[in-house]
């Protein structure tokens, strides 16, 4: 039986075929589910949890750049030029523009905005697992049983689950969305499949780039469509229980149906989608390339509201040829990319409205392998944090001269969801229950990393 939602993508180090085991949302080509559909599975699934809003004059959005499969900090971030050479790498370092702060030198550009944001130089933790460490790194909890390297798991809400949950939809804009694909560990779980991300398939570089199912098809003109939905209300005499006890499925089938049109009909929506809209030189600062375009989709996406957007980039998993990766095309996007969000972000006044992170689920070994690569290595890993108050120029923390541990200021995943919650406007030690009435701590320890808030 074909599955459009279950899609083959890359193989990870264990073997095992990693697929998007929920995908939700929309591709740019067939397969995936439209938006309609995400609306339908919505309302089929929204019974159990009221959903309660965040106050805030301001709120904050979150940008996260999923760096799937775990970049090595010595080729980012944390690099060890003193090292012995089968722990130094071929690399060797280059100055930010902050005095006393260098970078590897496979990121120039990212060197070169340094004073836009902080690099936390000491996130650990103990499971070199892909499929735990996914787990842990996007949901703030570990996984309660051992599970394999490949596995696609959810025990616990993603962070952008959670952020849907206590914002809802405003303005006909989903809070949560993701591109290209949703994240092996980035579902709602027990929140139900009505705060699963909204998945924008396709490469935005791609000429004639459009969002699928968020536009009108060309043969039906706005007045139809207006007047189709204006007959499917009059022709549905079905009756409506208004009550919340009773809980008509129907009755959220029409909300979510309501909020597909009008999303179809905002806008501010179609605007952000269209990303042929967007100056050239802007497009130019990003590169020209799939993940460039991407990370610059995401800053329309928060310009309009969308509170939480997650930009996946895989690849990271390399056990070979590291050294070769990071001198082509993979890295260079990467850092273009990032640098651009953030000088972008800037200048346009946004970035102190929007918390941008950049990480994956560990770090890498410190002595490179046999096959010039490096494996997985839990004991340290940098993270990258900008906007939304977070200092501009700072390191925060340290691993140990060879980088095999972190050893100074030493924080937690638990830390890392802390922080992210509280920046945010989350209470990250309120109790949520799941449809069975379980409690369920949303961050279970922890607390946020202090001078990030200085």
């Amino acid at each position: 039986m074909s599955r459009p939602y279950l899609t083959r993508t890359t193989h990870n180090c264990a073997g095992a075929t990693r697929r998007d085991f929920l995908r939700l949302g929309l591709t740019a080509a067939g397969g995936g589910l439209g938006f309609t559909d995400l609306m339908r599975a919505r309302a089929a699934h929204a019974a159990e949890l009221p959903t309660t809003g965040v106050s805030m004059s301001r709120p904050i959005n979150c940008i996260m750049v999923w760096l799937d499969g775990g970049p090595s900090h010595y080729e980012s971030f944390d690099p060890k030029p003193d090292a012995p050479s089968e722990i130094r790498g071929e690399f060797g370092t280059i100055p930010t523009n902050v005095p006393g702060v260098h970078f590897s030198d496979c990121v120039p550009h990212l060197a070169k905005v340094m004073d836009k944001m902080t690099v936390v130089r000491s996130i650990c933790h103990k499971d070199p697992n892909h499929g735990a460490g996914n787990h842990y790194l996007m949901t703030g909890s570990p996984t309660p049983v051992p599970v394999g390297c490949g596995a696609f798991v959810t025990f616990h809400p993603s962070f952008g689950s959670v952020v849907s949950y206590e914002r809802g939809v405003k303005s006909g804009l989903p809070a949560y969305m993701s591109l290209p694909s949703m994240t092996r560990s980035g579902g709602p779980n027990f929140l139900g499949a009505q705060h699963a991300p909204f998945v924008i398939g396709g490469d935005p570089n791609a000429k004639g780039f459009k969002v699928r199912d968020v536009v009108l098809p060309t043969e039906i003109s706005d007045a139809r469509g207006l007047a189709r939905r204006e007959l499917r209300t009059s022709l549905d005499r079905m009756k409506r229980f208004h009550e919340a006890v009773a809980d008509d499925p129907a009755v959220s089938f029409d909300t979510f149906y309501g909020q597909a049109v009008d999303l179809i009909g905002s806008q501010p929506a179609q605007e952000a989608f269209d990303i042929q809209r967007e100056d050239e030189k802007t497009r130019d600062l990003y590169g020209r390339n799939n993940l460039g375009q991407q990370m610059l989709l995401a800053r329309r996406l928060v310009e309009v509201g969308v509170s939480f957007v997650t930009v996946h980039y895989g690849g990271w998993d390399h056990h070979r040829q590291l050294f070769k990766t990071c001198k082509g095309e993979f890295m260079q996007k990467f850092d273009q990319g990032m640098a651009a969000l953030l000088t972008d972000l800037d200048r346009r006044g946004l970035l102190e409205s929007t918390l941008v992170v950049a990480l994956g689920e560990f770090g890498r070994t410190p002595k490179i392998n046999k096959d010039g690569g490096r494996d997985h290595w839990p004991g340290a890993m940098s993270v990258l944090f900008a906007g939304a108050g977070v200092p501009r120029g700072a390191v925060v923390g340290a691993t140990d001269p060879k980088g095999y541990y972190a050893s100074d200021d030493v924080h937690s995943p638990e830390d890392f969801a802390n922080t992210l919650y509280t920046k945010l406007g989350i209470n990250p030690h309120q109790v949520l229950h799941t449809n069975t009435g379980r409690p369920v701590q949303l961050v279970n320890g922890g607390s946020p990393i202090a001078p990030l808030f200085a």
